[in-house]
């Protein structure tokens, strides 16, 4: 058999004076071959890996492979042990086990194998990021799994409530009866791996037969576990505690908060309870619990559109609204447009409902509808704060209407979001509110419309042809119909789906001076719409169209976010 150095320079991987130079630093080291060459820059992995499979006879495995190992298999080698060898258990037969490791020169670990599971030893290779991601993911399922049958194993039939009294919830820190137990430990499992997910939401869902567990990853919801239908009334019963809510009360709906400390940030959490034919569900909405990305420049914009968006954000007075659903990162937006702008000289105050995130050196003030701390009456208060920059979290009546345009009128900036489909629809919704066209064509700058779309999988993907049907029903350029085009490969790493992540697609309309003319005019928004896409404005949809084009998402997304241009 050849040395993997000699196949490595006859394929032109490395060069012979690189190949040298890392032999004679092997015989002072207990390094591999390898893993010196790659150290120095010489060799990538996947060159590596190429020589060993030609060394070797070893097959590669893609990514997507890997996260199909069974658990049953996998667990046949301790997780301490892949985590310090890099290797993966992916499946067996009567007297083989299957096993991914980056090398299969590694007679020790292959050997250590054999005597962990008794069974003989089949190598495919991989990378070893590829390798170490599946490891922590996979182990990290089995074990959650674990967990959850040990405690659902511990529920009594005749359990149903809870005693712990406390309103904030430290992960981990908590001492509770035997009784309880179960009960707090399927509530942890259940926020844990939300957060883990970056997950906006959680819904806990009664059936005749079980309890689904559903959280919100990337906008879609994906089943996490299903405990038995008797812990229900316990699993309710934590939550109601947590979020300081009537325990004895299960014919009404209820509404609460709480909130969930963990090593590296506080979360807060709105929680709704809504009786049901099979009890109660229950919905929690994580505030702050995703990575947020505070760079205008990492949320989708084309360089264009960024350009126009930072020119309006810079103006020291006037109104930039942002439209949109309920989830489609309008507020992610609009702090990293007051991070772009904030400096020291200037006061910056928020008004919302709720603070999701906190930022340094912004005053942002929190709605209490209950004691009549309102959008309105907040307001009022705020205007003799002597502020510079103005956040309404969402215009909503028109009285928050009415202050937010005269704030703009008096030399001062405001941002605020609307509910609206598309940006010219949202001129009309605030000429609905009742401000005066004239008044209206003479604050606005800038309105915006934004959607978020699921992102492909960079590291799942493959080339394939849409259909012609469904090039028509996106409208997709016949010019632009023979690119390449791409969508995800669905594995454990990804949840299935074939996406990781989301992008924004935005609808940038500028108020200039033709468009004042047009809102002074009070023309419909078929008349604005037009006007705006003849000054240049991309559609949403025309967006999700360049996204395909840029590789970033697929026709199905775009499809899902937007609708067809009129």
């Amino acid at each position: 058999m050849k040395r993997i150095g000699e196949i490595l320079v006859e394929n032109n991987f490395i060069s012979l004076d690189s190949l040298n130079e890392a032999i004679q630093e092997q015989q002072n080291s207990d390094k591999r071959l390898g893993e010196i060459l790659i150290g120095k820059g010489y060799l990538t992995e996947e060159n590596l890996l190429k020589g060993y499979a030609m060394q070797t006879g070893s097959r590669p495995i893609s990514e997507n492979e890997l996260y199909q190992a069974s658990n049953e298999v996998t667990k046949l080698i301790p997780e301490d042990f892949a985590k310090e060898k890099n290797v993966l258990a992916l499946s067996k037969t009567d007297d083989t086990i299957l096993v991914a490791m980056f090398d299969p020169e590694d007679m020790p670990t292959i050997d250590a194998i054999k005597k962990l599971t008794n069974l003989n030893v089949d190598i495919v290779i991989s990378t070893k990021k590829s390798l170490g991601d599946a490891i922590d993911k996979i182990y990290g399922k089995i074990k959650k799994f674990g967990e959850v049958e040990s405690a659902i194993s511990n529920i009594d039939d005749s359990s149903g409530s809870v005693q712990d009294t406390q309103e904030r919830l430290v992960l981990g820190e908590e001492k509770v009866s035997a009784e309880d137990a179960p009960f707090v430990k399927i509530v942890n499992l259940i926020l844990e791996e939300a957060i883990k997910e970056d997950s906006s939401d959680i819904h806990i869902e009664p059936t005749k037969d079980e309890v689904g567990v559903r959280i919100r990853i990337d906008g879609v919801l994906v089943k996490i576990m299903s405990p038995p239908v008797n812990s229900l009334n316990g699993i309710v019963s934590r939550l109601k505690i947590l979020s300081k809510l009537d325990i004895a009360e299960k014919r009404l709906p209820q509404d609460g908060r709480m909130k969930i400390e963990t090593s590296e940030r506080e979360i807060d959490v709105r929680v709704s309870i809504l009786p049901t034919v099979h009890g109660e569900k229950v919905v929690l909405r994580l505030l702050g619990s995703g990575k947020l990305s505070l760079n205008l420049a990492n949320l989708g914009f084309s360089e264009k559109k960024l350009g126009t968006f930072k020119k309006w954000i810079q103006q020291p007075y006037g109104m930039i609204i942002i439209s949109g659903p309920t989830g489609s990162g309008k507020s992610t937006t609009l702090y990293a447009a007051l991070k772009e702008i904030y400096s020291e000289g200037i006061n910056i105050t928020t008004v919302e409902d709720p603070v999701e995130y906190q930022l340094k050196g912004i005053n942002q003030v929190q709605m209490h509808e209950e004691i009549g701390l309102t959008f309105s009456s907040a307001l009022r208060s705020i205007l003799r704060q002597d502020p510079d920059v103005l956040l309404i979290g969402e215009i909503r009546d028109q009285e928050t209407a009415d202050i937010a345009v005269k704030f703009s009128l008096t030399g001062h900036l405001v941002f605020s979001t609307v509910h609206a489909n598309d940006a010219p629809s949202t001129i009309a919704r605030l000429l609905d509110l009742g401000i005066p066209p004239f008044l209206l064509g003479s604050c606005l700058n800038l309105v915006m419309a934004q959607r978020l779309v699921r992102t492909i999988d960079k590291d799942s993907k493959e080339t394939y042809k849409p259909s012609t049907e469904d090039f028509d029903r996106l409208g997709f350029p016949k010019d632009k119909r023979n690119e390449s085009f791409y969508r995800g490969v669905g594995n454990q790493g990804n949840h299935n789906t074939g996406y990781k992540g989301r992008t924004a697609i935005h609808e940038i309309l500028e108020v200039n001076t033709a468009m004042k003319q047009l809102i002074f005019e009070d023309a419909n928004q078929n008349q604005i719409k037009e006007a705006a896409k003849q000054a240049g404005m991309t559609t949403l949809r025309q967006a999700g169209i360049e996204k395909i084009l840029e590789g970033k998402t697929d026709i199905n997304e775009v499809l899902r976010a937007t609708v067809e241009d009129s």
